[in-house]
């Protein structure tokens, strides 16, 4: 029977060496913590699935947009780009761009939402729900 052999579609351009903990470390850093998760160091958590911020390799082109970017404070043609493409997928006129999806998020439920709304999900994520019901909805 021939092996079957399913690889990632990339190429890994960079790597970062992380620090693995003893169970008992991570349970002592929890009680410490009083077992709140915003309460613990980043380099204590082996595994974050608290968030899924940079949680995926770059492909080359990210990379390269990164060397590339103009960083210009106003006017830059980075943000032409951006906003061009955006515009080109959503067909709005207008775009706002934020540094996180949380941020994007509180801009978000504070233009749409207004008290007494519902916002029907599974669960809420944290900053979701906090965004909710800061509106009142």
């Amino acid at each position: 029977m021939p092996v079957k052999t399913i690889i990632e579609p990339f190429r890994i351009k960079s790597v970062e060496p992380i620090r693995h903990t003893t169970r008992e470390e991570r349970e002592r850093l929890l009680r410490e913590a009083s077992y709140n998760l915003f309460l613990l160091k980043a380099d204590d958590v082996l595994i974050d699935l608290l968030t899924d911020s940079g949680t995926g390799a770059m492909s080359t082109h990210q990379w390269a947009g990164i060397m590339e970017g103009d960083e210009s404070y106003a006017g830059s043609k980075s943000f032409d780009h951006f906003k061009a493409s955006i515009q080109e997928i959503t067909g709005f006129k207008h775009v706002m761009p934020t540094h996180q999806g949380r941020a994007a998020e509180r801009i978000l439920f504070q233009t749409m939402c207004k008290k007494g709304d519902i916002v029907p999900n599974n669960t809420h994520f944290d900053t979701t729900r906090a965004n909710t019901e800061f509106t009142g909805a």
